[in-house]
């Protein structure tokens, strides 16, 4: 965490420590340009699906919020009656193969985020190193499937796409710098369909996709409890999430109050976790985090976020996006 806390710290400025770094940066951006131009030749392939691709993804290292955004996607398509299937590589899990996320798969061999868009949209999933592999293996399941919507990937040229959506938070570009002087994968401005910011205060021109807790929590087994009702319970709130205090604000503004806060790595698997004081204390988390958690600590209550995409920004998607929807789209069911 000490290094990771430094580099984050450099990444909001030209500093002494951003400058001794630029050098890494320009040999990065060789690399970086270097394998765009094997593509361009098309020495590297870039294979295509039969269905439209919509990349949901960022420049900026680090999570933005590219998740909770694909969950809003989703469920706007599904509102729609259109059938919409999700792919990832699935960062941090155990296997390595190419697989379906299923209801009782284990957070650990199909990664944090792939579960909980599985549990939360019920929609078909597959994770894959190589996400080309991901979608076809998708549409070989479901061949019903009218969109795919790839989470993260807005560097992996390997798989062809028809629309990019590039997420940004409130850090902005930080110093505008490669990695690792900087916190860019790839420099920017470079060419995308739609600008989404998920921060309070974007650092220049796009869309907004507002970001709120929901107005309760949930327990294992799927019941809701209004978080009204947690206002006098001792919390112990609990996050492994790119921006834990934003969470813990969110529950503070929500009317909570935190006897204790816990902030833990980005997609912190919790086999390590132990909760050896403060036992008398409920512990509140995130949905990310819960699908993990919940095998250690079964009555931890987890809190969604909820992202709401600005009537605007949804009027652009889906004037790009109806034209690709050849044939009338088919109700999704639920799966099971």
């Amino acid at each position: 965490m000490g290094l990771e806390a430094t580099l984050l710290r450099t990444w909001r400025s030209r500093g002494a420590l951003a400058w001794l770094l630029w050098p890494l940066s320009l040999l990065y951006g060789l690399l970086g340009g270097l394998r765009n131009l094997l593509y361009r030749l098309n020495w590297l392939h870039t294979g295509r699906v039969p269905v439209p691709v919509i990349v949901v993804g960022n420049v900026v290292a680090g999570g933005s919020g590219k998740t909770p955004v694909v969950m809003a996607l989703v469920r706007h398509w599904q509102a729609r009656g259109i059938a919409v299937g999700v792919i990832s590589r699935g960062y941090g899990r155990s296997s390595t193969d190419c697989r379906e996320v299923l209801p009782d798969s284990l957070p650990a061999e199909v990664g944090d985020e792939p579960a909980l868009v599985r549990r939360s949209c019920q929609v078909p999933v597959f994770v894959a190193r190589q996400r080309l592999e991901a979608a076809q293996a998708l549409l070989a399941r479901y061949p019903q499937t009218q969109l795919i919507v790839c989470d993260d990937g807005l560097q992996h040229r390997a798989l062809h796409r028809d629309l990019e959506i590039c997420i940004f938070d409130d850090r902005g570009v930080g110093n505008g710098f490669l990695l690792p002087a900087g916190p860019l994968r790839e420099a920017w401005p470079r060419p995308v369909d739609l600008v989404l910011h998920s921060g309070a205060q974007p650092a220049f021109a796009g869309f907004r996709a507002r970001r709120a807790l929901a107005d309760y929590a949930v327990q294992a087994d799927g019941t809701r409890r209004p978080l009204a009702t947690l206002r006098n319970t001792p919390l112990r709130a609990v996050a492994a999430i790119a921006q834990p205090e934003s969470f813990f604000s969110m529950l503070r503004a929500a009317g909570l109050e935190l006897e204790a806060t816990e902030a833990l790595p980005d997609h912190y698997d919790f086999d390590s976790w132990s909760r050896t004081e403060h036992l008398r204390q409920t512990v509140i988390c995130t949905e990310k985090d819960a699908v993990k958690l919940w095998h250690h600590q079964p009555d931890a209550l987890a809190v969604p976020l909820r992202v709401e995409l600005e009537p605007g920004f949804l009027a652009a998607l889906d004037q790009r996006v109806d034209p690709w929807l050849s044939s009338p789209p088919a109700r999704t069911s639920a799966l099971t």
